[in-house]
């Protein structure tokens, strides 16, 4: 069992590689939501993710409601600027999703409109707009990792 990090049209290779290296480091599996905004296959993708990217449990749908319809009955946590509560006041469980939206404009209102009480914030001074995505992901999948247990499952890589 595992939990699952969401990458909402996300745009920057370098961002996904790295993200790509902590989804191995804690257990998550990774899904990215096209559009995307480079190739999969890129060169910095590769570069940032390292000999990691092998070991990744990665999925790309087309949309939204792709996945949606690959996850039914999950939990979803939305990562947002506009969240209200702080992501560490919730107790997280094995296969929990986390979404995450794109660099310059994030998840959209049409996501998070039916979903206001599962939107979490990173509390951050206000000095700084907003974190880098890759950091955001790995704060968040830290903590998740940390509630679950931070020894990895017998049958893991």
């Amino acid at each position: 069992m595992q939990f699952h990090i969401v990458l909402y049209q996300p745009e920057i290779p370098e961002n996904t590689g790295a993200i790509g290296r902590t989804c191995v480091a804690v257990g998550a599996k990774l899904w990215l939501v096209r559009p995307l905004g480079f190739q999969i296959d890129h060169r910095r993708i590769r570069r940032s993710g390292l000999d990691y990217w092998e070991h990744l449990d990665l999925q790309i749908v087309n949309d939204w409601n792709d996945l949606l319809e690959k996850l039914p009955g999950h939990r979803f946590w939305f990562l947002s600027k506009k969240g209200e509560e702080n992501y560490t006041e919730h107790v997280y469980r094995q296969e929990d999703v986390f979404v995450f939206g794109s660099e310059s404009t994030g998840l959209p209102e049409s996501i998070l409109k039916n979903d206001k009480n599962r939107t979490l914030r990173i509390p951050i001074f206000p000095a700084a707009r907003s974190l880098n995505l890759s950091v955001s992901v790995g704060v968040v999948a830290f903590e998740v990792r940390r509630q679950l247990g931070n020894s990895p499952p017998s049958n893991w890589l």
